[in-house]
């Protein structure tokens, strides 16, 4: 019987996050998760979080304007879904959730739900929305109990 360490590591379940607000920091992890995720026949998970910092505390009042926000970033997510089918990725789920920082969203709500053995996610390097370059990704590799690729 082979080494264990030196049989190919292959993941079945990957999860992309899509920012909305990094758009060449996304394209280059959602282009690196397609091909993972064709490549090795994996399922992809993309996924995209509403923040409470996207909604203002006017807009918060206003019912119409929240569920026009859930559905722009659910029509982005289902968008990319489409071009992860059009790629040949065969098993493609899209995920939207809300709440407050998407580090622990994707943590705590979307990991468990989704159960990726792989992370992909952008660097944040060109709009750093997030407070610091890269935060996001970071914080997902140091408390994330699956794997994380941060993509640059």
């Amino acid at each position: 019987m082979p080494d264990e360490n030196y049989r190919p590591l292959f993941f079945h379940r990957i999860l992309v996050t899509i920012d909305e607000d990094d758009r060449p920091s996304t394209a280059r992890a959602f282009r690196f998760a397609l091909t993972m995720a064709r490549d090795y026949g994996a399922e992809l998970g993309i996924t995209s979080v509403l923040e409470n910092d996207d909604i203002s505390i006017y807009e918060s009042l206003m019912p119409d304007k929240v569920h026009q926000k859930r559905q722009e970033l659910q029509d982005v997510v289902k968008g990319y879904a489409a071009k992860a089918k059009d790629f040949g990725v065969e098993n493609v789920r899209p995920i939207v959730a809300e709440g407050g920082d998407v580090d622990d969203v994707i943590l705590q709500q979307i990991i468990p739900d989704f159960q990726p053995d792989l992370v992909v996610c952008g660097a944040d390097v060109d709009f750093a929305s997030h407070g610091h370059p890269g935060a996001i990704g970071l914080r997902l590799a140091r408390k994330s109990d699956v794997s994380v690729i941060v993509i640059r």
